[in-house]
């Protein structure tokens, strides 16, 4: 799983039919600290995110599709959690 940004949502007049009734929206990728990762990834959204929040990325098709319920289709990622917090311990290596 990865870090991300929701920064906007995507529209498309064509798409496959397993997009039907599903939000897409674009993700910044974020390190752990919250600072931008470079890269975006274009996500099925199951949680309901909103532009600016920090979500969990799912970013394997196999997980994502199985999670639709489907064998087959052009799914990649999906936003599976939407974070409060994210903390690390560090320890001094000095």
């Amino acid at each position: 799983m990865k870090l991300a940004r929701v920064s906007g949502t995507v529209v498309s007049t064509f798409n496959s039919p397993i997009f039907d009734e599903q939000r897409l929206l674009v993700c910044d990728y974020l390190t752990p600290t919250g600072e931008l990762a470079g890269g975006y990834v274009i996500a099925v959204d199951v949680v309901s995110a909103a532009p600016g929040e920090t979500v969990l990325i799912l970013d394997e098709g196999t997980g994502a599709r199985q999670i639709m319920g489907v064998s087959g289709g052009p799914i990649r990622a999906m936003v599976v959690g939407i974070v409060d917090d994210v903390t690390s311990e560090s320890t001094d290596a000095g």
